[in-house]
């Protein structure tokens, strides 16, 4: 239902607060805050919070400026790969992270290849940028300079910090963000690089944390594929969540893991005091089928599912494995534990489990025909079968439990994509036409508000997220993703990427209504084939939000198709959705007080309008060998110009507060500060 009664303008002049020292984005628009302090402000304008309701008023949109809504045969992005600098640099990479190294409030930029360490000489190497905003509509590189990959065991020849699976968090609560650099130990060596958390000095530069902290793995195999600072049991110190793959050569992936961080930079490992322990791939089978085993993970992500406070863990696994969901409780006495709801919340995997149409599966049950099953299977459609070395990637006597039937699930993302209140995930997942209907699909998974928790769902033909590829013969790569509202309508939309495989490309989705999407023409968005790594946010804070996208050559030419760009070049394109005139829109960046974690990483905002209400969370990572949201989350209005704004904060309490908030600005809301419009 649409809101009862709206909420009246605020009794504030926002122009006057440009004119009293307020810091201001490229269309004039103030970045404001509610609380004290702030570098250039000569006075504090009043800002009415905690409104009772008898002041609340019906609904009147007049003197609102809002864009008209979007229509297909609309362009909604221009190409600024040169402007911002990006192509002079030859920024190049596939996981991609937004996050404010420096605290200026502008949205900077970490991008990283896979593997390597970095060549800063002239035509040297590169596989790691730090790109600083420079607010003026471009990034500077400021890698080298940022320290942010100092190797404790520096040499020439192992001159810098080799992970590329990062997270940033304010870990010791002093106001800026430290960054978590995660690095995979294949091998038992002596000084030998690790996992590091690096700390932020307070400028954007970086100083190698505490040694003595489990964190690091020193001594033990790891092979992480996705981080996450959550705070689980909100003592107001952010923790970390790691996801891991398997080692290299071996059949058998590790132990997810979940340290409590102690706010000075140190970690202990609490996986299984929590209740997280997994088992190794073996007998009984029923074990695997209820997703005990290890997760062979290919993301992480921690959110607040069931809507109790606590967060859910979650682990997407590769090599049609299952997901894993772990349901987090709270005790009376504020002790926290994990059941492991994997398959019972429906994350685990889909209801495809058909295998029949699997083509490797045919070619056995064709040769085989007196084994289990096998009499009524079809034959193979496309595969020769003669012996059995030519069956491919199929174990007769495994592949038909339910816990090999699942996805290659790569990115997870927590979003309340129908604005019910409820947090719904989209997953990213590979699917390769052989191996049939089975295989799970990229696709959203809606939270039904059921308790226990459960999610539905209901397929890409009923979303509307159809992707079409040339057949038969294909491989559906859409493991990147992004849930963002491009046009500020205050319904998120889909971006879905790619990978590495010919003919997969990034496809635009755009809600029209409830659960319901229309595939965006390439024409009015923009067109990138391979589209590996994505992430949106508000760089040039005119109110919009813009994307930046990877591309890889792997897989290109050769025995593949040649459909790749010349460079694995980044690329960005701009939002030309909003300009100075459009207030249909709001940011809001938090900072924790007593009690929560300064950066509040797991706080929930929730904005009500007129029409609907919008929940997020603020992001600690998430996504395939990690990615990250901007810690500014972004809310469309729709036609509205203003909203009430709820955030529930991270602490023992969930502490709430209530703003009414005129859109069109930037918002710094302090946790137990009600009042004061401050520019940042």
């Amino acid at each position: 239902m649409g809101l009862r009664h709206c909420l009246v303008l605020l009794p504030l002049c926002f122009l006057a607060c440009t004119g009293n020292g307020a810091s201001s984005a490229p269309d004039g628009s103030p970045e404001l805050a509610a609380g004290d302090g702030g570098p250039g402000l000569d006075s504090v304008p009043e800002l009415k919070t905690d409104l009772p309701p008898e002041t609340l008023g019906p609904c009147d949109l007049a003197g609102c400026v809002g864009s008209a809504p979007w229509a297909p045969g609309t362009p909604i992005f221009q190409e600024a790969t040169a402007p911002w600098g990006l192509a002079e640099l030859k920024v190049q990479g596939t996981r991609l992270s937004v996050t404010d190294l420096d605290g200026d409030g502008w949205a900077d930029l970490l991008v990283r290849n896979g593997g390597g360490t970095e060549q800063f000489e002239a035509g040297g190497q590169r596989q790691r940028w730090v790109l600083r905003n420079n607010r003026q509509g471009g990034f500077e590189d400021v890698t080298q300079a940022s320290g942010l990959f100092t190797a404790r065991h520096a040499s020439p020849a192992n001159g810098a910090l080799p992970g590329d699976v990062l997270a940033s968090g304010d870990v010791d609560n002093d106001g800026d963000l430290d960054v978590l650099v995660a690095t995979a130990i294949h091998k038992l060596e002596a000084g030998q690089e690790t996992t590091e958390l690096m700390l932020n000095n307070g400028d954007g530069t970086f100083t190698l944390g505490p040694a003595d902290s489990d964190l690091r793995s020193e001594g033990r195999y790891a092979v992480p594929a996705g981080v996450a600072f959550v705070d689980f049991n909100r003592d107001g110190l952010l923790d970390v969540w790691m996801t891991h793959n398997m080692v290299g050569g071996a059949n058998q992936p590790l132990q997810d893991r979940l340290y409590q961080g102690d706010g000075s930079g140190r970690f202990l490992d609490v996986t299984l005091s929590v209740g997280l322990k997994t088992r190794p791939w073996q007998p009984p089978i029923a074990n695997l089928n209820n997703a005990e085993g290890h997760s062979w993970a290919w993301s992480a992500a921690a959110c607040d599912l069931d809507g109790n406070g606590t967060t859910e863990l979650l682990a997407a696994s590769y090599g049609r494995r299952p997901n894993h969901l772990w349901l987090g409780s709270r005790s009376q006495e504020g002790q926290v534990q994990f059941t492991n709801h994997s398959v019972a919340s429906g994350y685990a995997y889909d209801h495809r489990q058909d295998w029949t149409d699997n083509e490797s599966a045919r070619c056995f049950c064709k040769l085989h025909r007196d084994a289990q099953d096998c009499a009524s299977v079809p034959e193979p459609i496309y595969f020769q079968c003669e012996t059995d070395a030519d069956i491919f990637r199929w174990n007769h006597d495994t592949d038909r439990e339910p816990w090999v039937l699942g996805g290659n699930s790569a990115a997870t993302t927590c979003a309340d994509v129908d604005n019910d209140g409820g947090l719904d995930l989209m997953t990213g997942e590979i699917v390769h036409w052989d191996v049939g209907s089975s295989s799970d699909p990229a696709e959203l998974l809606f939270n039904s508000g059921q308790t226990p928790l459960r999610f539905e769902r209901p397929g890409n033909e009923a979303t509307g997220l159809v992707r079409t590829y040339p057949g038969p013969v294909w491989d559906n790569g859409d493991m990147a993703g992004t849930v963002f509202d491009f046009d500020n309508d205050g319904w998120l939309d889909v971006y879905i990427g790619s990978s590495d495989y010919p003919y997969t490309r990034g496809w635009l989705f755009h809600q029209k209504s409830p659960r319901s999407f229309e595939r965006v023409a390439v024409e009015d968005y923009f067109d990138h084939l391979r589209s590996s790594g994505v992430v949106a946010a508000d760089f040039d804070r005119d109110g919009d939000l813009d994307v930046v996208v990877g591309h890889t050559r792997f897989r290109c030419g050769g025995d593949y198709l040649d459909d790749c760009y010349d460079t694995p070049q980044v690329r960005f394109f701009e939002n030309l959705s909003a300009d100075a005139g459009h207030k249909n829109w709001l940011q809001v960046r938090l900072q924790g007080g007593q009690g929560s974690n300064r950066a509040a990483i797991g706080a929930r905002v929730s904005v009500r309008g007129c029409d609907f209400t919008q929940t997020r969370e603020v992001d600690g990572g998430h996504g395939h060998f990690g990615t990250q949201d901007d810690p500014v989350l972004h809310f469309g209005l729709g036609a509205q110009c203003r909203a009430e704004v709820t955030v529930r904060w991270p602490d023992q309490a969930l502490s709430t507060q209530t703003w009414v908030l005129e859109g069109g600005h930037r918002y710094l809301l302090r946790q137990g500060e009600s009042e004061g419009a401050l520019a940042d």
